[in-house]
């Protein structure tokens, strides 16, 4: 039987639905630290649209891409049908503004915002000059 060439196609997991959230934010620190970046946790599941559209961004974006390669240690939590709960609760619930939601941690773990991406869109997508204005913002600001 061949596939509907008119439905959609099946989109690549990109979160790890298996995948122990705590324990994938603390290796993150723990590499943050030695390398001295910042961690930022995004928030998803892996039926969200704009999940796989900011995941995309990441990665297609010469600038996005180098700007999370140069400041940021990038962990994706599933927190599809409640997976990952605790740590959606331990960052302050981000999820309570949609996905994608991002947070961003110092090197030590310690949380220093949260930014709805609906801030971050224009139409469709979102916006790539917003997307890296928040990056480079967070990369190196003060507590």
């Amino acid at each position: 039987m061949l596939a509907d060439p008119a439905a959609p196609a099946a989109r690549p997991a990109i979160y790890d639905t298996q995948a122990d959230g705590a324990k994938l934010v603390a290796d993150a620190v723990a590499r943050a630290g030695k390398e001295n970046k910042r961690v930022l946790l995004m928030f998803g599941a892996n039926w969200c649209g704009w999940c796989h559209k900011l995941h995309g961004l990441f990665a297609s974006d010469p600038k996005i891409a180098a700007a999370l390669k140069e400041h940021y240690v990038l962990v994706l939590v599933d927190v599809d049908k409640g997976h990952n709960a605790a740590v959606n609760e331990k960052y302050g619930k981000p999820t309570q503004f949609g996905l994608p939601a991002l947070v961003v941690l110092d090197a030590a773990g310690t949380l220093l915002t949260t930014q709805d991406t609906g801030k971050l869109e224009a139409g469709d997508h979102h916006d790539p000059a917003k997307v890296l204005a928040f990056l480079d913002l967070w990369a190196t600001a003060k507590q």
